[in-house]
This record gives C-alpha cells, sequence and structure tokens, in this order.
C-alpha cells in the first residue's frame, strides 16, 4: 500500500544491511579508506568503532567486497562463543570440514590453510562484527592467531569491528598484549544535518522516489535532532512517518507528522506507569501490619515518645540531688561547728512546697554543666577556658566527675564531660570531713573555709 500511495520501487528504509542503500558520509567514507589502507599495508590489527546502528556492518560488506579476489576473507559475527566455539564458527566459514576434530586439530587445519593461501598469493583478512560481546579468553586466543606469519609478512588480517564498549575492553590492563598489536582505530561518527538530508535524499531515489521533497524542511530538521545522526533512527523515524501519513492521504510529511511519530515511538511513558503500578503492587503486599492507633502513631513520628524520655531522665536526677541534700544538710550544720541555720517553715514537710534556706557559706548543689569535646582539645585546655585554673585539685575533680578519662592530653572528639563549679566546694572536702569525724570544730571551720 506505501509503495503504490508515493510510487515507490521498493522500500527505502528497511532494515537489511542492503549495500545499494549505503550512504557513505565524510567520517564512512574516511572509516573504508582506512580499512583499505590498512589490509594493504599488512598491519595485521585493525579496530573499528562506532555506536549501534551508524552502519557499520554495511560497511564491513562493502570493505570486504572491494578486496577483489586476491583476497580470502571470512565474517564472523557470533561472538556468545567460548575459544573453541569461536575457531570452530571461523573454519565453517571457511568450509573446512570439522568433523572429529578437536581444538589443536582445528588450529592445524587454519594454519594448513593460510599456508596454501599465501603460496596462492592471496591474503586472508578475518573480520569479526560485534566484538565487544567476546569474552577475554576468546580475545586472547584471537590475540594468538596473529602468530600465524612468516618472517616477511603476517599470514592473517584481523579487523575487530563493534560499539564503544569495545574500546573499554581493549583499554583495559589484561588486554594490553592485544592493545598493542592493533596499529589503528577506526571511528565513525553520526551525521550532521546536512548528512541527514543528503542520506534520507538518497535512500529515496534508490527506492525509486520521483518526489524529492517528500519530507519538508521542517521534517528534516526534527528527524537531525531527533536521530542524533544515526542512521537506523533515522530509517526508523522516516518508515513511521511515511506509514503514518500514507494512513492519513498526505502526499508530504511535514514537522507535525514526525510529532506524532516521536510520541509513538517514546517508550519512557509506558515504562513510567510500569513502574508505577508494580510499586504500588509491592506496597499493597508488603504493607506491614497496623499495631498503633493514629493518636499513637502522630506521637511517635513527632517526636514526642523522645521528649518524654528525656523529660523523665531529668526529673529522676533533679530527685535524686534534693533526696542527697535534704540527707547531707545537718551534717554540714554539724560540722560548721553550731553555724547558724535556716528552720524551715511549718509547710516545708511537704517536699513539693519545701523552701530550702542555704546555710552561710555553702552554696545550693547545682547540676554540673556537660560539654563535648571537640577536636585536639585536651583537659588542660578545656579546665583554662572553663575554670580559669588547672591543677592537681582540678585534675583530681575532673576525674571524679568523669571516671572514663584516661590521659587528659588526649581526649576523644564528642566524648561528653560533666564540668567542676570552681565557685562550689570541691567534692574532697566533703569526704575529708568524713574520714575525720572527732576533728576540732575550730580546726574543721579553718579547713572549710580555705577549701571554699
Amino acid at each position: 500500500m506505501l509503495l503504490d500511495y508515493y510510487k515507490l520501487l521498493e522500500q527505502p528504509f528497511g532494515v537489511t544491511p542492503d549495500s545499494r542503500f549505503l550512504y557513505l558520509g565524510p567520517t564512512h567514507r574516511e572509516a573504508l579508506a582506512s580499512l583499505v589502507y590498512g589490509t594493504e599495508s599488512n598491519r595485521g590489527f585493525l579496530a573499528l568503532i562506532a555506536k549501534p546502528g551508524m552502519g557499520k556492518t554495511s560497511l564491513l560488506y562493502n570493505y570486504l567486497s572491494n578486496l577483489g579476489d586476491k583476497v580470502r576473507t571470512a565474517f564472523v559475527f557470533r561472538t556468545d562463543c567460548d575459544a573453541r566455539e569461536f575457531i570452530r564458527h571461523l573454519l565453517l566459514d571457511l568450509g573446512v570440514d570439522l568433523a572429529g576434530m578437536d581444538l589443536p586439530a582445528m588450529h592445524d587445519a587454519l594454519n594448513k590453510l593460510l599456508a596454501e593461501e599465501m603460496r596462492a598469493g592471496r591474503r586472508f583478512v578475518l573480520v569479526i562484527d560485534e566484538a565487544q560481546g567476546l569474552e577475554e579468553q576468546v580475545l586472547e586466543s584471537i590475540r594468538l592467531l596473529s602468530n600465524f606469519e612468516t618472517p616477511c609478512s603476517k599470514l592473517m588480517q584481523i579487523v575487530l569491528a563493534g560499539q564503544p564498549q569495545l574500546a573499554d575492553r581493549l583499554a583495559s590492563p589484561s588486554m594490553a598484549q592485544l592493545r598493542q598489536r592493533i596499529s589503528m582505530v577506526i571511528r565513525i561518527e553520526p551525521f550532521n544535518q546536512q548528512d541527514v538530508d543528503a542520506y534520507i535524499d538518497h535512500r529515496l531515489w534508490v527506492a525509486g522516489c520521483d518526489t524529492p521533497s517528500l519530507f519538508t524542511v521542517g521534517a528534516r530538521k526534527l528527524i537531525a535532532e531527533q536521530s542524533e545522526g544515526i542512521p537506523r533512527n533515522i530509517n526508523n523515524l522516516c518508515f513511521n512517518a511515511m506509514s503514518l501519513a500514507c494512513a492519513l492521504k498526505r502526499k508530504s510529511i511535514d514537522r507535525d507528522i514526525i510529532l506524532n511519530v516521536i510520541a509513538d515511538l517514546d517508550l519512557e511513558p509506558l515504562k513510567e506507569k510500569k513502574v508505577a503500578a508494580r510499586t504500588s503492587e509491592e506496597q499493597t503486599k508488603q504493607a506491614p501490619p497496623t499495631f498503633f492507633s493514629p493518636e499513637q502513631k502522630a506521637l511517635v513520628l513527632n517526636g514526642w515518645a523522645s521528649r518524654l524520655a528525656i523529660a523523665g531522665a531529668l526529673l529522676l536526677v533533679l530527685v535524686w540531688f534534693a533526696l542527697q541534700w535534704n540527707r547531707d544538710k545537718p551534717r554540714a550544720a554539724k560540722w560548721l561547728g553550731g553555724v547558724a541555720t535556716a528552720t524551715p517553715s511549718p509547710k516545708s514537710a511537704s517536699v513539693d512546697q519545701a523552701v530550702p534556706v542555704e546555710p552561710e557559706g555553702i552554696k545550693t548543689v547545682q547540676l554540673p554543666e556537660i560539654i563535648r569535646v571537640m577536636p585536639g582539645q585536651t583537659l588542660y585546655h578545656i579546665s583554662i577556658e572553663k575554670l580559669g585554673k588547672y591543677d592537681n585539685e582540678i585534675l583530681e575533680e575532673w576525674r571524679r566527675l568523669n571516671p572514663e578519662i584516661g590521659d587528659p592530653k588526649r581526649l576523644r572528639a564528642g566524648q561528653q564531660l560533666r564540668i567542676p563549679s570552681a565557685g562550689t566546694p570541691s567534692a574532697v572536702a566533703p569526704r575529708a570531713f568524713e574520714s575525720a569525724p572527732n576533728a576540732a570544730p575550730a580546726k574543721t571551720g579553718k579547713t572549710m573555709s580555705k577549701s571554699l
């Protein structure tokens, strides 16, 4: 239907590597010339690198057809194999009977064939397409094939053709020996806007189209942008555009038709829908059972559980210090040698209503300040900064409050330390009082005043 509608002899944008439709852009012509020159110069290994869809297989067929009768050729494209299977594919392409042959016998048969070709005055060229799929072991076997040589020349020319992954494989350290044998690395670059126009016109002309303006200027520009200059992408866009235009009874293919084709060929929306459906299904299957009420979930999520736990711990610490103060207050009054203390009011029987009055010279017990050690800080630096002094008594107080301190010069960054209060009596004083209960009041008072 499409051929009749546009009066074509054949499909202009087919998918087979037909040499009649081969369009040689600037980099294609340069690559073909390099392949021919490398073969005539007997350079051994050549590498052809191109993105998928750039037409390297069509270029290789054209290269082999131009070598003439003086060259025996073999074309291997099955690369998902091991070393033995690769040699087997090669000999089958050469028409060698492999019945009862093991791997050494196949190598002998190949060596014999190469010698016969040399005596007949013919060179031998092996082309390996899609070489990026070869395993390293197979690539190493191919490297060993280059050892088939005479003192004057190589018996085999090898062309490794593949996608950019082939360049990555050859650049790996394990492939250093093979990389050193590759004398030429040939690349094919994508088409520019002018090449895309010439490519479309060439294929339409070969197919017998008598209307070069079938694709408008705007359509061609959009094709060049969306195809990224890759011939296979150009073929897909042009074929679908001609099919859509034929269905719409359009004799000219404009930008709007190309936009519709691009939307039809876009797989991203389908991919997103598939992923969204699978994610929803997985969440439904893997949803954990609910053990908490909505109010409890909200409490946990908002962090109230952790805040309540911290507040409870602080409350327990405050109660403990209050009890310690009430227990030690009579003892402190006794050792002060009759120093008057305030008598609690009748309402002080309740802990919540107690209003403690500090004895003269004694400050209320406070919670020690806690700091976090910064990187590089020592106990000396912290003590000077926080207390204004550093001596053995201060060090002992630091150790009493922080038993985990080891070497004061090597504190762990992030470690939390309780700071001794510079304005309160050292904790050493109460221990001294307790160890000497029969000491004279006057002497005790003197000692206490010094520590204060």
